[in-house]
C-alpha cells in the first residue's frame, strides 16, 4: 500500500485552444449566458399619439438591461404615461365661461 496520492489528470489544450492562448487576435466566441439580458421582442403598435408611442419605445431599453434596471425604465415610462393622459385633461385655450348652472336668477 502507497501513502501517495494520484495526481487528477488535466486534459491537454487543444491545437485550437493553445493556438488562441498565443495569438491575441483569434476572437473566442463568449459561450451562451441564459441568464444574460435578452430581448422580449414583444411587438408594440404604435397608438398614434406620439408621447404614448414615445413611451411605449421606451420600454425597449428594459431588453438590454438586468432585472434590477428594469424598475427605473418603468418607473420613468409610468411617469410619462401619466404625464401624456392628464395632458389630455387640460383644456386648450382659454377657460369658458362660468356655468350658471344651479343658480337662481
Amino acid at each position: 500500500m502507497s501513502d501517495t496520492v494520484p495526481q487528477p489528470e488535466v486534459p491537454e489544450e487543444t491545437e485550437v485552444e493553445a493556438e488562441q492562448a498565443t495569438d491575441p487576435g483569434l476572437a473566442v466566441e463568449p459561450e451562451y449566458d441564459p441568464a444574460a439580458p435578452a430581448p422580449l421582442n414583444v411587438p408594440r403598435t404604435l397608438t398614434g399619439h406620439a408621447d404614448v408611442d414615445a413611451q411605449l419605445e421606451r420600454l425597449g431599453d428594459a431588453d438590454h438591461l438586468a432585472t434590477d434596471g428594469h424598475l427605473e425604465v418603468y418607473e420613468d415610462v409610468h411617469r410619462g404615461l401619466r404625464d401624456a393622459l392628464t395632458a389630455l385633461d387640460a383644456r386648450p385655450g382659454p377657460p369658458g365661461p362660468p356655468s350658471t348652472y344651479g343658480t337662481r336668477s
